[in-house]
């Protein structure tokens, strides 16, 4: 049973609503934990993106991230061009790659064609594309420096012509103020588990943790309680470490949340 467990997540607890809703209703308690900090690559990936469209004239964007979809938006508001970025947008094809992230183009007023059924990642986009028989077409996708290339090698396969514009790159969450109580617990044993968002987040999780405890004590203790990878490619991350992560059959919080529960019963 997860009632009376310790569970922590590596997002900020504004991210982390859902989470919080979902282990304290399972009278479990939850700590977000603010692991990247997003920075911007300023105004003029705008400029970039919508120079891209003229270019490049894609059949298809792609976003991966709300956070992609909120920054992309709110900027283009800045720089008096939402408009401009609103029909450019419109005039493709949209894919977003989960619930979160259709909802928060819906909200720009952009209608979002498909969604991967079942997985929320790369590998549910490239099955989307595959379904649509998109050989030759072109796709843009505005996403974080830190992305791995997966998924433009993905779609490059299927046979699609892949334009990335990174509109902002990660670094570790720098006031860890916020981690105090955390440590604290962790360092007595009372955190039965952590659940691991993306990769970024693993790696700045153990920077951040590191500031204060030795590599081989730290790792030894996630060791012994759960670890859970919301989808692949942050569960290959956390196995660099020696780690042993559980992946979340679906790769949504939702879905972690799930994973982490059943690790209890």
């Amino acid at each position: 049973m997860i009632s009376g467990k310790t569970v922590a997540i590596t997002r900020s607890k504004e991210d982390s609503e859902e989470f919080i809703h979902l282990i304290t209703k399972a009278n479990a308690k939850p700590i977000p934990l603010p692991t990247i900090e997003l920075v911007s690559k300023g105004e003029k990936i705008v400029e970039e993106f919508l120079d891209a469209i003229k270019n490049d004239d894609p059949d298809f964007s792609v976003f991966m991230s709300s956070k992609a979809v909120k920054l992309l938006f709110d900027t283009a508001r800045k720089v008096s061009k939402y408009e401009k970025l609103q029909l450019a947008v419109a005039n493709t094809t949209v894919i977003a790659v989960g619930p979160k992230t259709k909802a928060a183009l819906e909200q720009e007023g952009i209608r979002v064609t498909y969604m991967p059924q079942k997985r929320y990642s790369s590998v549910g986009v490239g099955e989307v594309f595959t379904r649509l028989n998109a050989e030759g077409k072109k796709v843009i996708i505005p996403r974080s420096g830190a992305s791995t290339p997966f998924l433009a090698q993905l779609l490059e396969k299927i046979g699609l012509q892949v334009k990335e514009i990174h509109l902002y790159d990660v670094c570790s969450f720098r006031d860890t103020s916020q981690w105090n109580e955390f440590r604290a617990l962790f360092s007595n044993n009372k955190v039965d588990g952590v659940i691991f968002t993306s990769i970024s987040s693993v790696n700045a999780f153990l920077e951040i943790m590191l500031m204060d405890s030795d590599e081989k004590t730290l790792l030894g203790n996630l060791q012994k309680i759960k670890v859970v990878a919301i989808g692949p490619f942050t569960a290959d991350e956390l196995k660099k470490f020696g780690l042993t992560p559980i992946v979340a059959d679906v790769h949504t919080i939702a879905g972690a949340f799930e994973t982490i529960k059943n690790c209890f019963n």
